[in-house]
């Protein structure tokens, strides 16, 4: 827990925040204290919620002189904790919305840290433009926390993490300066990348206000199949026929076990099995071309090809739009059809893409070894090597026993994953909760000029203090 604040600090903050910029109302902090699946909680002294850049300034500026720590918020949507407080000064980016440019002939848009995905991807329409970043929690997750943890998504095979969607970003460094670095150049080669830190520091440098992002041209074709085959070592195959055949056009490539596949169909309201066998694994495939009607040829050619290789054994191509949807909420819904099952310990790692088989064998062995009965449900986005490993407790297990055998099936996770020259978190970030487990993989002499630039930036620790290195 962090040192109590002081009640003077929190009068000042109160001051420079104003009306309607400060909450301590139990009911207003309740669903920001509590990490969405309930298995954080925490606590603050009082909810900051700046307007502006300036106000956000003023917030840091106030706890550096008083070395109050803070922790940075977007929309509460992040799976390993590193957005709850647990006793530092609450600081929700919410009220930052502006929309302060979108511009079709640089392909860029400026967005403040507070807008939600799907309303970037409505700017972004409103110019004949695409953000291309997705991730299931779009309604609620902002730019700012996408920025903060590197998000992911299911569009990193063709356009990478969000990483590579940054020109430039805004923000307010530990000290409470603001850095103004809302450059819109695809081309800068003047030195050390500031925002490049930022992004994935999970708040520990400093909060993001603002970022420029980039645009890419709509779509004029899309097309979407579900395929069912025998092994992952299949659709690692698949993969590269696709992505040869294609030209690139390849636009997502998601990887399905049988029993992640089966309970979302089961669990999920409205799903169904679009094939009419049951297969040991499925691969949901979107091509996407800026051709009309050339997405769905190439699609129809790489399936002839994969039947007739013996790659596949049966495919469903969507129709319409209703049912490429469909399709995706199988991929998407597999969180939710686990629910009904109980607790899981879930795991976001990644590993070269031609080992995700291996990978997926050693760890079934190995958890079926360890704790028998238990269920895996493996998916993910096998064309950029991510798999979400997950352990659901046996059928009619006891809640409580499972939960307490989850650290240690982590590390039987990890250490395999580490073995393979993989990543504990592919995705997700660390937060609270991976952080002191990374320290165990991490290279010390990496881990040593990381806590250098964090002490350059951060001297008293004062940003998110719990997370990373």
């Amino acid at each position: 827990m962090t040192k109590p604040v002081p009640a003077d600090t929190l009068s000042r903050l109160k001051a420079v925040l104003g009306e309607g910029g400060w909450s301590q109302d139990p009911d207003r902090l309740e669903p920001k204290l509590v990490e969405w699946r309930g298995r954080w909680r925490g606590e603050t002294p009082l909810l900051a919620l700046p307007r502006t850049t300036a106000e956000v300034a003023a917030v840091v500026g106030i706890c550096a002189a008083d070395g109050v720590a803070i922790t940075p918020q977007g929309g509460n949507t992040g799976l390993v904790a590193g957005q709850i407080p647990h006793g530092e000064i609450l600081l929700s980016t919410e009220k930052l919305r502006a929309v302060r440019d979108v511009d079709g002939l640089d392909d860029v848009m400026v967005l403040e840290a507070g807008v939600t995905l799907s309303q970037a991807h409505e700017e972004a329409a409103k110019v004949g433009r695409r953000f291309t970043v997705g991730v299931a929690s779009e309604g609620s997750c902002t730019i700012g926390g996408l920025v903060s943890t590197n998000a992911g998504g299911t569009a990193v095979l063709r356009y990478g993490m969000m990483r590579e969607q940054v020109l430039g970003l805004e923000a307010v460094l530990p000290n409470g300066e603001i850095w103004r670095g809302l450059k819109r150049l695809r081309k800068d080669n003047t030195g050390y990348d500031l925002k490049q830190l930022l992004i994935g520091a999970e708040g520990t440098l400093g909060v993001v206000t603002a970022a420029s992002l980039k645009l890419h041209p709509l779509l004029a074709s899309r097309a979407v199949a579900i395929v069912g085959l025998g092994s992952p070592a299949d659709a690692i195959q698949l993969l590269a026929r696709a992505k040869d055949e294609t030209g690139g056009a390849v636009e997502a490539f998601e990887l399905m076990g049988r029993l992640g596949f089966e309970l979302t169909v089961r669990n999920v309201p409205g799903l169904r099995d679009p094939l009419p066998s049951i297969h040991p694994w499925y691969v949901l495939i979107e091509i996407a071309s800026g051709e009309p009607g050339a997405a769905e040829a190439a699609l129809e050619r790489l399936l002839t090809s994969a039947l007739e290789r013996g790659l596949i054994s049966d495919a469903a191509v969507a129709q319409t739009e209703t049912q490429m949807k469909a399709f995706w909420h199988i991929r998407e819904g597999h969180s939710a059809g686990q629910k009904p099952e109980g607790a899981a310990w879930k795991h976001d790692v990644s590993v070269p893409v031609s080992q995700i088989p291996v990978f997926i064998e050693r760890a079934n062995a190995a958890i079926a070894r360890a704790y028998p009965g238990t269920r895996i449900v493996a998916f993910g986005h096998v064309g950029d090597g991510n798999v979400h490993y997950d352990v659901l407790k046996p059928e009619g297990g006891d809640e409580d026993a499972h939960e307490a055998l989850r650290d240690a099936g982590a590390k039987i996770v990890h250490d395999i994953t580490a073995d393979m020259h993989g990543s504990i978190s592919a995705e997700h970030g660390l937060g609270a909760m991976k952080t002191g487990e990374a320290l165990g993989y991490k290279d010390p002499v990496e881990v040593a000029a990381l806590r250098a630039i964090r002490a350059a930036l951060d001297p008293q620790r004062i940003m998110n203090p719990r997370v990373l290195f």
